[in-house]
């Protein structure tokens, strides 16, 4: 089973690598995650060096299909977040999990 990594884990790898106090890096991180959200809410995108790019998308509306019906219904227009990752995210990622792999 996988584990997720949340914001708390975030938190104690700064607090570890850089030595401020945890409630220091809690604020640190959480300064962050804001700056990332407030840029995203102006629609802007927000771009981060080797790890990837969140932009926002403007979906159409469309109509869509009820699966279990078939009745058409339609799909209202709205605004998607979308993240890129780098090449270089990919790269590593990629080779990380092939090497992790065991051949049979």
């Amino acid at each position: 089973m996988t584990k997720t990594l949340t914001r708390a884990d975030l938190s104690n790898s700064v607090y570890k690598q850089i030595g401020l106090s945890l409630q220091e890096c809690n604020a640190l991180v959480d300064s962050v995650i804001e700056e990332i959200c407030t840029s995203l809410e102006q629609g802007n995108a927000v771009k981060l060096s080797s790890f990837g790019t969140f932009s926002l998308r403007r979906k159409k509306q469309r109509m869509g299909r009820n699966p279990k019906t078939g009745v058409e219904v339609p799909i209202t227009s709205r605004t998607v977040l979308s993240f890129n990752a780098s090449n270089l995210l990919k790269a590593q990622v990629n080779a990380k999990l092939a090497g992790g792999k065991k051949k049979n």
